[in-house]
């Protein structure tokens, strides 16, 4: 004890001393940091006063002046304004305006250092701002600030400092009196023992150790403190995590014990095609694949999939897979092959000739056949004994994508009973009124009930899906937590917003966009300076390219100054070709365009370019970056990436995004020009506002929604889903071990 006290006295005067020191340190710091703060208000508050008091000054309204400054100085630290229009006059300004300061001296206020002046007060901080018009060539402003609170402030924080200090001290001091005490009883071993993690916190596994008896109870309470962090920090994922790869193997690792990750779609991610003695790998402009594929890189899962592809077959082993990608492989396609029967009722006619004109309000007829009806329950079985060929484990993690698959759900649970299922609907989901006109409604709703998660984007569409549950089935539905009990098992419907990754693969945007501007000019024959639209589509009737079209023939009609100056290409990928409807839509799209450009191409550059073929991501993001505007005129969409993606590549933050008020987006980025497609006149003003917007406001609405596209990325919109499927699975164990369901 002699001992301890001898070593701690000392410390607590070194300690005291240096405090004591440190004072002055504090009183410089403190005083340069809130001289640097007043500079910089001054000059916000100079700018801020410019405009009003110019018009004030100008009509020479004296008195409304001096009120007018009265009413600013009512800020606590604003002290005194004045105002010399000339260097020889009188100063218009506050009765506070300190007597030292002369319109004729004001140049030993001026420059870049600071000017402080004592006062009965407190020092007071001078700034003298040129505020020149037509009138006053020399005019100046004065702003005086108070400095006494920064008095108050240094004190406070010295204080602050000292008994930082001395509480110090005082920690260490304890800390060294009980490892004394500890060493004299000879706990000094335990302590060790502690140390190197003997006895303690033994894993699963790890070799035996000599334990402690008297080391037990904290062992026990250390475990138990450990495991309420962590269901603590669970609590916090969504809203602490930087959503990367990284991040979302982590979650794989952590919450899921590395549990590999099964993805259903219909379309592949690459699709092997035969160009005569070659085989190209292609990837589909697909949302689905946009949104996926980032994710299936970092979990490194197996991706089941139609194999459409006309090489499909000879690139695959002799269980029917796949790595991708072909330049870096990262994960596996197991490709489901389908008869040309199949793939026309299960593909062409109940999902996109019944269920995809059902769920969009396009005003195109959904039609329904028992044969197609067939045929996409045989491939949604064919799918389901995939999955469970792939899964190596009892209970995978399976995603499930879209409207080709209502049925597979409940199918995967058939098969195997402990999977958790996460599906995820990507178009919009109708009203019950529109939905019953399905013939196998109960069967559609019955299959996605066998879902443990099932993800809208919006919660107008999870409110249409719950709504028609209620309305169609005998099921339990509690519209608080969201839920659906049917045939004993519970489903959460929830709202997962779908997005793309961030930051951009590298190779999208690795060519400037002033090379962007010029490459695409040059492809397309137009002027270097020529205004640029872009539209990136599936030729699809729901995607509003008619619609789009009218607005820009309204444009120029209206504004007669655009012919021949603006010019808008539209990349229209080729879709569902086996379907009339979509045959005869490709057909007015370009009867369309042909009759748009022979009426006004007279003057210069068509105003519209059709490029109805294929296109890779790179070349999509260079006419993005080289683009003045993008323009999303969807008559019905669940989200639409298309607006994502061209806000991502625009990192020079430029641009202009026309947004649809019927697309899912439109919700989450209000700073695009939001319209509604059916209506031409506000399309074609959206159109020339864009065209003349400054490159300010361009650049404060790209910067709006490149910050939200950056936080709410694809990984985030799996990660939520994944988080919420490892919160289900430990909720359903505990049930499974207690016997007892949780609140």
């Amino acid at each position: 004890m002699r001992l301890s006290l001898r070593f701690v006295l000392p410390l607590l005067l070194v300690l005291a001393g240096i405090a004591y020191a440190v004072g002055p340190l504090v009183d410089r710091l403190t005083l340069s940091w809130f001289v640097q703060d007043l500079d910089s208000r001054a000059s916000l508050v100079a700018n801020t006063l410019q405009e009003p008091l110019l018009e004030q000054l100008t009509a020479k309204k004296k008195t409304k002046t001096i009120e007018f400054f009265n009413r600013i100085t009512r800020d606590e630290r604003l002290f005194a304004i004045g105002y010399c229009a000339a260097p020889t006059g009188k100063a218009l300004a506050t009765r506070s305006l300190p007597e030292e300061i002369h319109c004729d001296e004001l140049r030993r206020w001026e420059g870049p250092r600071n000017h402080l002046l004592p006062s009965d007060q407190g020092p007071l901080h001078v700034t003298v701002k040129p505020m020149v018009s037509e009138a006053a060539p020399n005019g100046r402003l004065v702003l005086v600030q108070d400095m006494s609170f920064v008095t108050r402030r240094s004190e406070e924080t010295k204080r602050y400092v000292f008994y930082l200090f001395m509480g110090l001290a005082g920690v260490v001091s304890l800390i060294t009196v009980v490892v004394a005490q500890l060493s004299w009883r000879g706990w000094i071993a335990g302590m060790r023992a502690l140390l190197r993690g003997e006895g303690l916190l033994r894993h699963p596994g790890a070799s035996a150790a000599p334990t402690l008896p008297g080391f037990k109870p904290i062992a026990r309470d250390l475990q138990r403190l450990i495991r309420d962090l962590e269901s603590d920090a669970h609590a916090r994922d969504e809203s602490q995590i930087t959503w990367t790869p990284e991040a979302l193997r982590a979650i794989l690792r952590g919450e899921l014990s590395g549990e590999d990750v099964l993805v259903v779609s219909n379309r592949e991610p690459y699709i092997h095609e035969r160009r005569g003695d070659r085989i190209d790998v292609q990837r589909p402009a697909s949302g689905v694949v946009t949104a996926l594929e980032p994710i299936m890189r970092a979990c490194s899962g197996t991706w089941i999939a139609h194999g459409s592809g006309s090489a499909d077959r000879d690139v695959v082993d002799k269980h029917d897979r796949v790595a991708v990608p072909p330049e870096k492989p990262a994960y596996r396609i197991r490709r489901v092959w389908l008869t040309p029967e199949e793939e026309a009722g299960y593909y062409y006619g109940f999902a996109n000739e019944g269920l995809w004109p059902l769920c969009h309000i396009a005003h195109v007829r959904p039609t329904f056949r028992s044969a197609d009806w067939a045929h996409y329950v045989a491939v949604n079985r064919k799918f389901a004994e995939a999955v469970a060929d792939e899964a190596k484990t009892k209970d995978p993690i399976v995603l499930v994508q879209d409207y080709h698959f209502a049925l597979l759900p409940n199918m995967i649970r058939e098969i195997l009973p402990n999977a958790t299922v996460i599906t995820f609907w990507h178009i919009p989901w109708p009203n019950p009124e529109s939905f019953a006109i399905c013939p196998w409604r109960d069967q559609v709703l019955e299959g996605m009930l066998g879902s443990s998660i099932l993800g809208f984007h919006t919660q107008f569409h999870c409110n249409n899906f719950v709504d028609t549950v209620d309305r169609f089935l005998e099921a339990r539905v509690d519209r608080a937590a969201f839920t659906v009990s049917f045939g004993g098992k519970l489903t959460a419907v929830r709202r997962y917003p779908i997005s793309i990754a961030w930051p951009p693969n590298e190779e999208s945007v690795q060519t400037s966009v002033a090379d962007c501007r010029s490459n695409i000019r040059k492809l397309n024959d137009l002027p270097l300076e020529h205004k640029l639209g872009i539209g990136v589509d599936r030729l699809d009737y729901t995607k509003g390219i008619l619609e789009r079209f009218s607005a820009i023939e309204r444009l120029l009609e209206l504004k007669p100054e655009w012919v021949g100056r603006f010019s808008f290409v539209q990349i229209a990928a080729p879709t569902r070709s086996g379907i009339e409807e979509y045959e005869h839509h490709q057909a007015q799209v370009r009867a369309m365009a042909t009759r748009i450009n022979g009426r006004f191409a007279r003057r210069g550059p068509p105003p519209i370019v059709l490029k109805v073929e294929h296109h890779e991501q790179r070349q999509v993001y260079e006419y993005f970056r080289a683009a003045d505007l993008c323009f999303v005129s969807s008559l019905h969409d669940g989200m639409n990436l298309v607006a994502k993606e061209f806000v991502a590549a625009r990192d020079d933050d430029r641009g202009v995004l026309i947004l649809s008020q019927f697309t899912g987006a439109a919700r989450e980025l209000p700073e695009a020009l939001i319209v509604n497609p059916y209506d031409a006149d506000e399309c074609a003003a959206a159109l020339h506002l864009a065209l003349k917007m400054p490159g300010d406001e361009q650049r404060d609405r790209m910067r709006l929604m490149r910050g939200l596209v950056a936080e709410y990325n694809v990984f985030r919109w799996a990660g939520r889903m994944l988080l919420d499927a490892a919160a289900m699975r430990r909720r359903s164990r505990l049930v499974e071990k207690t016997g007892r369901t949780t609140a």
